[in-house]
């Protein structure tokens, strides 16, 4: 067999192979990197919403499966088997929670599933969480959360619905305030070892504790969403993520009691794009340094979002341990704040600022670009630095922040900086740190 031949039979057994693994990637449902198009994702989202899903899809509808939209019958079991019948199909398919109050306790959507395209969720009722903490683990250790979704590959939430938490009654039982190590409440939506899913014009009102919690998962796009509880409703971060690669958040409202976004170990490659802010803390990057061996914090981009009458504005806070991790890579950029309390802040004593240690957090390539609006603090620009690992390439271009809070003291309007190598550019309001 000569040269050729042999070169030509290689070739075949290489196509031969790439035909298998196409034919088994289907069959099984896998929505690989290269066969997930976003694009199409988004259209089939807005789409499947409306309930314009094509023939090709079959519908399972919760009332099929015995749930009853009075707002008062429990429907977790009837919700758990239609999700089971849809993710078992072994063709397209759509979960659909119609019209009406559908009262459900925790229930948790696992996979994998079968379907050869993405799993679509269609909400357009309004689902509303047991109030009872004793179905939720009573805030133990081993706690539960509300909805949660696992090991699924490709997956669509979407619709004009919402997700009703009901947790004003609870909030009371939230201890965060008063220690660190606290139980968090349940979440109202959890999506965990999730991979390419589409969040879509769906609403979350007064979760238990969180409105959104990401791990451990990747391709991630929120689109439209809109998350609502009041200022002072505890620990009710908007989205929360860890462990997480490439997540997306854009034309969203989150107006909450604490963190807008937060980010924590593990979190790479996030994009927040044209969210709205306010009330609640802000955009954090951590806390960072809580537990041993963090996964670093990488290819962050916060931009073209707008920030009133919160807490903070853009923070990263790392706790005072020897726990080592970086977080590096970081844009925030083209920002507007209306009376927000502390705007541009870098807080490594976060929790206990007496512990003598420093924090081994490594923080650089950090970047705060045209950055405008107002402050109802006098430091409009707090950098506290790590005294043992100071941060190293943060630059601040464009700043023009004004006060406007009470005229009650003779305080300079300024910026503070400590273990911080800050380069600037442009203009700069509050004055640059001497």
């Amino acid at each position: 067999m000569n040269l050729n031949c042999l070169l030509h039979f290689a070739a075949m057994v290489v196509a031969f192979a790439i035909v298998i693994i196409l034919c088994l990637a289907f069959i099984h449902g896998c929505h690989c990197e290269g066969l997930f198009n976003m694009a199409a994702a988004l259209h089939t989202a807005k789409d499947a919403a409306s309930g314009i899903v094509g023939p090709g899809v079959k519908a399972f509808s919760v009332l099929e499966h015995g749930a009853k939209p009075d707002g008062k019958t429990d429907s977790s079991i009837s919700f758990r088997r239609t999700f089971e019948a849809a993710c078992n199909f072994h063709g397209n398919a759509m979960m659909v929670i119609p019209g009406g109050v559908f009262l459900i306790g925790p229930v948790l959507f696992s996979g994998p599933c079968f379907n050869p395209s993405l799993l679509i969720i269609q909400v357009n009722g309004t689902v509303k969480a047991q109030p009872n903490m004793g179905y939720y683990g009573g805030g133990g250790e081993d706690d539960i959360d509300w909805i949660t979704f696992q090991a699924i590959d490709g997956l669509i939430l979407t619709g004009h619905g919402t997700f009703h938490g009901q947790g004003s009654k609870v909030w009371r039982f939230n201890g965060c305030s008063r220690k660190s190590n606290c139980a968090r409440l349940p979440a109202t939506l959890k999506f965990i070892k999730v991979t390419h899913a589409i969040i879509r014009g769906i609403k979350s009102i007064d979760p238990k504790g969180f409105h959104i919690m990401i791990s451990m998962s990747r391709n991630f796009r929120f689109f439209k969403v809109d998350l609502r509880a009041p200022g002072n409703s505890p620990n009710t971060d908007g989205i929360h993520m860890s462990k997480s690669d490439l997540v997306k958040i854009s034309k969203t409202i989150i107006a909450t009691g604490d963190d807008c976004v937060s980010m924590i170990h593990g979190s790479t490659n996030i994009s927040i794009n044209k969210v709205i802010c306010g009330p609640g803390h802000g955009f954090s990057i951590g806390s960072l340094g809580h537990y041993d061996d963090e996964a670093d914090v990488s290819g962050i981009i916060v931009k073209n979002c707008s920030l009133r009458e919160t807490k903070n504005g853009v923070r990263i806070k790392t706790y005072k341990t020897n726990s080592p991790s970086k977080a590096w890579g970081i844009i925030f950029q083209d920002l507007i704040m209306t009376r927000v309390r502390n705007p541009i802040i870098i807080d490594q004593e976060y929790g206990n600022k007496k512990h003598s240690r420093s924090s081994k957090v490594r923080i650089s390539d950090v970047h705060y670009i045209n950055i405008r609006g107002t402050s109802t603090s006098k430091v409009a620009v707090d950098l506290l630095c790590s005294a043992s690992n100071p941060c190293r390439g943060i630059h601040i271009d464009n700043v023009n922040l004004q006060y406007a809070g009470p005229q009650n003291d003779n305080l300079p309007f300024s910026s503070s900086c400590r273990n911080a190598k800050v380069a600037y550019r442009g203009f700069q309001s509050p004055p640059p740190c001497r």
